[in-house]
């Protein structure tokens, strides 16, 4: 932008470059300071937001090249030091395959370190189901009255694999407890199920979207 002190930032190759943006953005009370950013093929920044008219990024984490990256969102889970990070699928039939959900070891949050991501769910079985496959939103740990909030269970959603539960406690050795996975349905262009986000309130109650024709799903969780 002219008048801009700061550099434009180097831009990938082609292949891996859809887009600079932000994309999804998270401030918690834990650390009113932050701000934990999803700038899609930028990757995922922390920002100190202490002057709000003077934002500095204080880390940068990125997973492309080699991966296809579309960075979404960045869910700090302050109690444990980590943060879980989620691509974004773009694209229809697993070709932007793989699309995961990361854990970060943010103790030191000017280096941050992959340790592990959530187990995907199989390839065989959905990147050839219809639409998109792999990972999107999460559960954010919304801090407002009635919702759920957690540092030991991530949920996600994964388009046509539908959305996820998994059991973080060992951030080493993440493992998926519950999925669910509705049939296609009716009036889906791409002949599948496309659930795009999940919010989960104070019951255990979770309520995940399909992105084009599903409708609202309302899920018991029982873990």
């Amino acid at each position: 932008m002219q008048g801009d002190a700061a550099p434009p930032p180097e831009r990938l190759a082609p292949k891996y470059d859809a887009g600079f943006r932000a994309h999804n953005t998270n401030v918690y009370p834990e650390r009113p300071d932050r701000c934990y950013l999803g700038y899609l093929d930028g990757g995922m920044m922390v920002l100190d937001i202490a002057d709000r008219s003077r934002p500095a990024m204080i880390s940068r984490w990125a997973n492309s090249p080699p991966y296809n990256g579309f960075t979404h969102t960045a869910l700090p889970l302050f109690a444990r030091g980590l943060l879980v990070v989620s691509d974004e699928s773009v694209q229809d039939h697993g070709a932007d395959w793989p699309k995961l959900v990361w854990l970060l070891d943010a103790r030191d949050e000017r280096h941050l370190v992959s340790i592990a991501t959530l187990p995907a769910p199989p390839v065989d079985a959905f990147k050839q189901k219809g639409g998109r496959f792999g990972a999107h939103n999460l559960h954010e740990n919304p801090p407002v009255p009635g919702a759920w909030r957690s540092e030991d269970v991530v949920l996600g959603t994964f388009f046509n694999a539908g959305v996820r539960a998994y059991d973080v406690r060992d951030p080493y050795s993440p493992r998926e407890i519950a999925h669910f996975v509705p049939p296609a349905p009716a009036g889906s262009p791409v002949g599948a199920a496309q659930l795009n986000d999940v919010f989960v309130d104070d019951r255990g109650i979770v309520f995940t979207v399909d992105r084009h024709a599903g409708g609202l799903y309302v899920l018991e969780m029982n873990l």
